[in-house]
């Protein structure tokens, strides 16, 4: 079963249920399908595709509960991280900080003294690490292990 297919079906519990927060945010995500399936012109979206949708609506709720936080709106903060719950359920598990600096460590170990850069360690390592980790995290422990 697709991602896509899972929310259709959770959507419909949700309704049952009268959750609408739940609703209102599933409904969100089915239309952010809808719009990469248009925008890329394809029938049906990958996995890969699918999961870029996923993580790209978790970031936007990450950037948001940033925003209202800033801004004192605890509310609309709250409302935004109840909606990221919802959405993270669908992503593969995340990997601990701990897990990527060892993954960091061993890229740095491989790359020559001199080519040792923040963006030469960031693009060896994203392609590893990509939808395993927030790309904020992987950048600051990149930033720290090269210090």
């Amino acid at each position: 079963m697709s991602i896509k297919e899972q929310i259709s079906a959770d959507l419909k519990e949700a309704m049952k249920a009268r959750e609408q927060l739940r609703v209102d945010t599933l409904r969100g995500a089915l239309s952010a399908f809808t719009y990469k399936r248009t925008e890329t012109g394809k029938d049906e979206l990958s996995l890969e595709d699918e999961l870029a949708v996923l993580q790209k609506q978790v970031k936007q709720r990450n950037d948001s509960i940033n925003e209202y936080t800033k801004a004192g709106r605890t509310d609309l903060a709250d409302k935004e991280a109840s909606e990221k719950d919802i959405l993270a359920k669908y992503l593969p598990a995340q990997k601990s900080e701990e897990e990527v600096r060892q993954i960091v460590r061993g890229i740095i170990a491989g790359l020559p003294a001199d080519g040792r850069n923040q963006g030469v360690v960031m693009k060896a390592v994203m392609p590893q690490l990509k939808g395993l980790a927030d790309g904020n995290l992987v950048r600051q422990i990149v930033g720290d292990e090269l210090k």
